[in-house]
């Protein structure tokens, strides 16, 4: 009899220490909202996300503005490569390769300057332990690097001359206009 006892605690205890074990682990699991692992597509606009950790959370939420922000402008360069790479098949090489020195510029600084229309579309914060996780989505419209670009075009005659006849210039121009009727849908 004691034998018996002996085994139905044993198998008490063994199911009291499986029961406690709790669900299967949740590997992966994100610390930030669903729209962190899946930003918005959007055609008008680019978006990034990033997160940083601090013990301050105003420290935390401007170290993810500033990810955030270097990922719009590596984005924002690899679409005007892509541009710049269209514009050299239209123009060709060569003789033109002052043109495509000057158009490179223009986009280089049109980057630099455009960031300033990034903006917040969404933030997250959350305490971690003894410090703050920030979580941001940010944004930027497609159409204020397209019209800074075109304006800076505009501004050197010869560029303008030579670039207002590639199909790119036209590309460029029609979504200068889809931002501008943007912009007055939003009351901007």
């Amino acid at each position: 009899m004691k034998g018996l006892y002996w085994t139905a605690g044993l198998l008490a205890v063994g199911f009291l220490v499986l029961s406690c074990g709790g669900g299967p682990p949740q590997v992966g699991e994100s610390p930030c909202p669903e729209w962190f692992s899946n930003p918005p597509q959007d055609p008008d606009f680019l978006y990034a996300t990033a997160t940083a950790v601090s013990r301050d959370l105003q420290l935390a939420l401007n170290k993810a503005k500033t990810e955030a922000r270097a990922e719009l402008a590596s984005q924002l360069e690899v679409r005007m490569q892509g541009l710049r790479k269209k514009f050299d098949e239209e123009v060709g090489l060569g003789e033109d390769a002052q043109l495509l020195s000057m158009y490179t510029q223009a986009t280089k600084e049109v980057i630099s300057q455009v960031m300033v229309g990034s903006r917040i579309a969404k933030q997250y914060t959350k305490k971690e332990g003894m410090g703050w996780r920030a979580c941001v989505l940010m944004e930027l419209p497609i159409g204020a690097a397209n019209k800074s670009l075109v304006d800076r075009i505009k501004a050197n005659e010869q560029m303008y001359t030579r670039f207002r006849a590639s199909q790119t210039f036209k590309e460029l121009e029609e979504e200068v206009k889809k931002f501008e009727e943007y912009k007055k849908r939003q009351g901007m």
